[in-house]
């Protein structure tokens, strides 16, 4: 299919172009950004005069459960995600090639955004014996993680960081130590003891990652820092960094935006893990966003059925539903923070596939064509009935957002396309 994109504003903030011009698709590539190709025909055209055409979004973490990958594909394409990494926390786990080669078939099929699977660290996720990380590598997984389940056996994880440094392999982790967040539900402070919840203090994660971080020293293997969430681990990573050690690191947009008080009433969409911290925690993190010490921004899209978030605070499940959000709570936040487009955007473009080894996150001549077209000025109301993915859980319902997505173009095909 060849498709003309015309008169939009095409921002691309790896190479930091910005202009209002053209782009022609054809055989799934972008062949041409301003001129069109000589004897060009389109098979179909879309008007983006005043809109933003950027790189489909890349979300490093992105949760699916059986029977809702049409669902979650269909949100990523409404929020402008074209490249989506699956946590292995699938059902059944992500521990061996044939259920990797199943999940990446199925969600080829739908033409709407690409999916790559993050293979078991261990097998069943259980921490103890270390998965067939080669094979699952070969099935097409791009690094290995526990999802949000901890290897407490430390000499277990430092052979698998030995193991995974060898072949040249990831290791994406979320640092919590289990024994000093055992039965917490919330952040350790003052509003948990207000509200009588059991507490998580931010060492849990201080703690666990301080280990993260000194194996992949003397391992040598790469490092995926998830979901960071307190100020100490963004002064940690940033040390770390200026040590040479490979880590990158994540951060989920719902802990740039909220904290620990905005659990209000014991509303159990603002259970997350991990838990929202303090202001202190959420200004840290939005510093470390901005001077690069976090790599990339992340919905952390955890869809949840209704029966698992409608009880009492404690007994709910963690997580919230963000693949439509993403855009617009990243453009929230930089506007509050006097952040550019451009910049903002690079945070799930480029610069979340630079931390993932993927070829995507830019437009470029040759390169294959991923992209959203959005409306920057446009605002909309966030309901239930508006979301796409099976999940209705977010702590934004009632909220009103920037950045309207008008259509998605995923490996040159058009996934998603606004009515109205």
């Amino acid at each position: 299919m060849k498709i003309a994109i015309r008169r939009g504003r095409v921002v691309d903030p790896a190479s930091a172009f910005d202009q209002v011009t053209d782009l022609f698709i054809a055989a799934g590539k972008i062949v041409s950004v301003g001129a069109a190709p000589a004897d060009w025909h389109s098979n179909r055209e879309i008007n983006a005069e005043g809109f933003v055409v950027a790189p489909g979004f890349v979300d490093l973490a992105v949760h699916v459960k059986r029977g809702t990958l049409a669902s979650e594909i269909a949100a990523a394409a409404a929020g402008g995600v074209t490249s989506m990494v699956c946590s292995p926390d699938t059902d059944p786990v992500l521990d061996e090639p044939g259920l990797v080669d199943m999940l990446r078939l199925r969600a080829q099929s739908f033409h709407a955004t690409h999916l790559y699977p993050l293979g078991a660290l261990t097998r069943a996720l259980a921490g103890g014996q270390l998965a067939e990380l080669s094979k699952l590598a070969q099935a097409g997984c791009i690094a290995f993680s526990q999802a949000d389940r901890a290897v407490t056996d430390t000499q277990v994880l430092m052979r698998a960081m030995q193991y995974a440094a060898t072949f040249g392999y990831a290791v994406w982790l979320q640092p919590e130590d289990i024994h000093l967040a055992r039965n917490g539900v919330a952040h350790e402070g003052e509003v948990a003891s207000r509200l009588g919840l059991a507490g998580i203090p931010s060492a849990a994660e201080v703690v666990a990652l301080a280990t993260h971080i000194e194996l992949a020293r003397v391992t040598g293997a790469r490092l995926h820092v998830c979901r960071v969430s307190a100020a100490e681990s963004v002064a940690m990573i940033r040390d770390a960094k200026a040590r040479g050690i490979a880590v990158t690191a994540d951060v989920s947009i719902n802990h740039l935006h909220l904290i620990d008080i905005d659990i209000g009433h014991y509303d159990s969409n603002f259970r997350l893990s991990p838990p929202l911290r303090t202001a202190r925690d959420r200004d840290a993190l939005r510093a470390g966003v901005i001077d690069g010490t976090i790599d990339a921004v992340v919905s952390d899209h955890t869809p949840r059925p209704d029966d698992a978030k409608q009880l009492p605070f404690g007994e709910a499940a963690p997580g919230a539903t963000g693949l439509e959000m993403l855009l617009s709570l990243v453009l929230r936040f930089a506007e509050t923070a006097g952040v550019p487009l451009l910049e903002a955007l690079g945070w799930i473009t480029h610069r979340a596939a630079e931390a993932a080894k993927l070829s995507a996150g830019r437009i470029a001549v040759d390169h294959v064509a991923d992209l959203c077209v959005f409306d920057p000025g446009a605002y909309r109301l966030i309901t239930r009935a508006g979301l796409r993915s099976a999940g209705k859980n977010s702590p934004f319902i009632g909220y009103e957002l920037p950045g309207v997505v008008r259509a998605t173009v995923a490996g040159g095909h058009i996934g998603y396309e606004a009515t109205a």
